[in-house]
């Protein structure tokens, strides 16, 4: 497993760049102010400074954050609550006074050397990380039972703030210099009741909140991903019947887990007792074996959730995430990933199965069939939806007679009937939300 850290404005500037390229126009300080639901799509209200003017849509998805209007307005039910814990983080420099070893430890005054990472008193944890020579990233966690986070009535964080934060933590003053980011939060956990209200749908924190940091944005980019193409296959007008609705049963399970995996993370940050402090230091123990470490890994990537898959085939690959495989193409080398970039449904055949390929390739419309070659092959074949979960795989070695009826219904349950090709499709939506207008 490989994790790339890629700061978020670069991220959300490659998302933009992306979107514009294909044809999408973002418009900034547009806010949407209501809307209703009819039979064959959304009216939206959006307000913004040159006055309100009302869009129409086929489908409106609601990612407007953990205080969503849109989820609100469309009635869907977010149980939640909120962790007592106010938490800061800031981007500063260094303060005169303060100190930085080589090897990035910093020396607070009257306390000494502090060692980079996080660091956990009676009164709270204090964090630290170098985000360059001179700018640190700093985060404190400490109790707000007690206390008012004014963040949750708007007021901006500040400065002082931070600086009596860290005081109240390690119980020393650190010199800060210059702030170039700030924030004050309290961790919230909750999950929409469903991700679908007719032809509204949610992603992204409108449909989930996480009470650890490091997953709220890998799991809306998962959304996104597996809502996107379901929703271009009902708007082209090739999707099969409830295409649409596995977004909710397949998202809303995975949030399910993620929310699993960051409560027990709260529960491990929280307490300053012996006790609470012996379960931290036996789950790190258990984190030095490495298939433990594997395990914990995938489960906050998110990549160990197995979708269920109609009329399962019973190959263990089915309904995971498609392994990066390095493949030989006979013109040079590729992998799985090279091959998802057009954000469409590949057939790869790894062992030279042409009665597959062929049986594929009466979707090559909306299907691309790939042969190629790799080491260790986990199966003959493999049928890969554009969210790069696996629909159907093929056992190695077993008969292409066996093997054919079930890539058909595998072929026809996720991307239509074959026949049908792209035009716009009026069928109405099938949650009876839809007949009904936002609830």
């Amino acid at each position: 497993m490989l994790a790339v850290q890629v700061p978020q404005p670069r991220l959300e500037r490659l998302l933009e760049e992306r979107a514009v390229g294909t044809g999408a126009r973002v418009r900034r300080g547009h806010e949407v102010t209501g809307f209703s639901q009819s039979r064959d799509g959304v009216s939206v209200d959006v307000g913004c400074a040159d006055g309100p003017y009302r869009v129409h849509a086929r489908y409106l998805v609601g990612c407007d954050g953990s205080h969503s209007g849109v989820r609100d307005t469309a009635g869907i039910p977010f149980p939640a609550t909120t962790c007592p814990e106010i938490n800061r983080l800031g981007q500063v420099t260094l303060g005169e006074g303060a100190g930085r070893y080589d090897n990035g430890d910093l020396d607070v005054p009257g306390l000494g050397r502090l060692r980079a990472g996080f660091t956990r008193t009676e009164h709270g944890v204090f964090g630290f990380g170098w985000l360059t020579s001179e700018v640190l990233l700093i985060s404190t966690t400490e109790d707000g039972a007690d206390r008012d986070c004014a963040d949750e009535d708007g007021a901006p964080a500040t400065l002082d703030d931070l600086r009596g934060s860290i005081r109240r933590v390690l119980g020393a003053e650190l010199p800060l210099g210059k702030p170039l980011r700030l924030s004050r939060y309290r961790f919230r956990a909750g999950q929409a009741e469903r991700y679908r209200a007719g032809r509204v749908l949610l992603a992204g924190d409108a449909a989930h909140v996480f009470p650890a940091t490091g997953v709220a944005l890998n799991a809306g980019m998962l959304d996104a991903v597996n809502l996107a193409w379901k929703l271009a296959a009902e708007v082209h007008g090739w999707a099969p019947p409830g295409l649409l609705d596995t977004y909710h049963g397949e998202r809303h399970a995975a949030g399910a887990r993620t929310l699993l995996h960051t409560r027990a993370q709260e529960a491990l940050r929280r307490g300053h007792d012996p006790a609470a402090q012996a379960l931290r230091e036996v789950f790190q123990e258990l984190l030095g074996d490495e298939a433990a470490l594997r395990r914990v890994g995938a489960m906050v990537a998110g990549t160990d959730v197995h979708h269920p898959v109609p009329g399962d085939d019973g190959h263990a690959l089915t309904g995971t995430f498609a392994p990066d495989l390095i493949l030989d193409t006979g013109r040079g080398t590729t992998s799985v990933a090279e091959l998802m970039h057009p954000a469409r449904p590949v057939f790869l055949d790894l062992a030279d199965r042409p009665e597959l390929r062929q049986a594929a390739e009466q979707w090559a419309h909306r299907v691309d069939v790939r042969t190629a070659g790799t080491d260790n092959r986990p199966a003959d074949a493999i049928l890969i939806r554009p969210d790069a979960r696996i629909a159907w795989a093929a056992p190695v070695g077993e008969p292409s007679d066996a093997l054919l009826p079930s890539l058909r219904r595998a072929l026809t349950a996720w991307f239509g009937d074959p026949r049908t090709h792209l035009g716009p499709s009026h069928r109405p939506a099938a949650d009876p939300a839809a007949r009904t207008g936002a609830r």
